[in-house]
């Protein structure tokens, strides 16, 4: 009798715990939609060359953070092409040189980073761009205090 009482409160807990679960088990979830891939407001090609590069925290310093920057052209970064159609730059925290892409938003901004979606983290936000000069800082708020908005100036000829 002990054993069939035993028997019966593990089919009982048994038949609870699988209940239990279906009420845990949620729909099956679609995937969110992807955006529709948005031109970048240029083309990478304008960043490559030899730039000098600087960096300031308040808008006040933008001025004298472009001198600076062009003061680097003694010893100028060099952005070249990258092998899938990106360009080769450092990205943060890390010594290595990797490839990365301008990425067009729905909102009309332009971010340079890995594939995936523009506005990600890990991007940069390009602030403003024109043939000599790059404004652009990091997404993540955490990276953007340690590294501040960096200023690319391009380094003549």
């Amino acid at each position: 009798m002990h054993t069939e009482i035993a028997r019966l409160r593990l089919a009982g807990i048994a038949l609870a715990a699988s209940v239990l679960a279906g009420c845990a088990m949620t729909p099956e979830e679609k995937p969110a939609p992807v955006a529709a891939a948005v031109p970048p407001s240029f083309e990478t090609e304008r960043l490559i060359g030899k730039w000098g590069i600087a960096s300031y925290r308040a808008e006040k310093d933008r001025r004298r953070t472009e001198a600076q920057a062009r003061a680097q052209c003694r010893l100028p970064y060099t952005i070249v092409k990258g092998p899938t159609d990106g360009i080769m730059i450092h990205v943060a925290d890390d010594a290595t040189i990797r490839e990365l892409k301008l990425k067009g938003s729905a909102a009309g901004k332009t971010y340079l980073g890995f594939e995936g979606p523009p506005g990600d983290r890990q991007d940069r936000e390009i602030l403003s761009f024109s043939d000599n000069v790059v404004v652009m800082k990091y997404v993540d708020p955490e990276v953007d205090n340690r590294y501040g908005t960096f200023v690319y100036v391009r380094c003549p000829s």
